[in-house]
């Protein structure tokens, strides 16, 4: 079903301008919904937002816009690199994978609040505000790092399509890849937009009991994303 379902995208790609910014928005989506590397980041921003105590909309929107920038940068950077290097696009070994794996190990066991993390959290501090947008925009950056190989992966038949096109219609190519850069940061944002709606609905702060088992569970699903970052290296 899902070759089915990548057939099709990678048809649309090829027909009217509207339709294939479609498919590439939709391939976007799927580029994280269906990795493994990439479904760890939503109980992290999850995660990370149900930290911040009770804010805005608007904030946790601007949060987790900045976390999956950071992301998609991190990837293009070393998508750049190891092209020139000529290696595969992303591909930067086993231990970039070890590096990142403690990270997550870190961030999960600040959300089971076991590691305190000051970066992480949010609370009553008035030079929060700033450092907040920071953190986000950080940790994508270096959450990127290990979603490079996951994320050419699935953009290694689009991007094939893209560059054949580059020299003649260098506009469109252009918009499929940003299509797909706004379908991959889509979920992140709508994940963590979602979270702060949901509090506000159900009045939770930050020490309600609601929001410290959420935050909990994805530190579990944060750590368990880190063994599976080890595990690539054994496979």
């Amino acid at each position: 079903m899902l070759v089915d379902l990548f057939t099709s995208l990678t048809a649309a790609l090829t027909h009217s301008p509207e339709i294939a910014i479609g498919a590439a928005f939709v391939w976007g989506v799927l580029s994280v919904i269906l990795s493994p590397c990439h479904i760890a980041c939503i109980p992290l921003i999850v995660g990370f937002i149900d930290g911040q105590g009770n804010i805005s909309t608007g904030r946790a929107f601007v949060l987790s816009l900045l976390f999956g920038l950071g992301i998609l940068i991190t990837i293009g950077i070393i998508g750049l690199i190891t092209a020139l290097a000529g290696r595969m696009m992303g591909d930067i070994g086993g231990w970039g994978n070890y590096f990142v794996a403690v990270v997550f190990f870190a961030v999960g066991l600040n959300l089971l609040g076991i590691l305190p993390l000051p970066f992480m959290e949010g609370g009553a501090n008035p030079n929060y505000k700033r450092k907040g947008f920071l953190a986000a925009f950080v940790l994508g950056l270096i959450f990127g790092i290990a979603l490079g190989p996951c994320t050419f992966a699935y953009m290694a038949t689009m991007l094939g399509i893209v560059f054949s096109m580059a020299s003649a219609q260098i506009v469109l190519a252009m918009s499929l890849l940003a299509a797909f850069a706004v379908g991959h940061c889509a979920v992140l944002v709508l994940a963590g937009t979602f979270t702060e709606m949901v509090q506000h609905y159900l009045q939770w702060s930050e020490n309600s009991k609601g929001a410290v088992i959420l935050k909990k569970i994805c530190g579990v699903l944060v750590i368990l994303g880190g063994v599976y970052l080890i595990a690539l290296n054994w496979i």
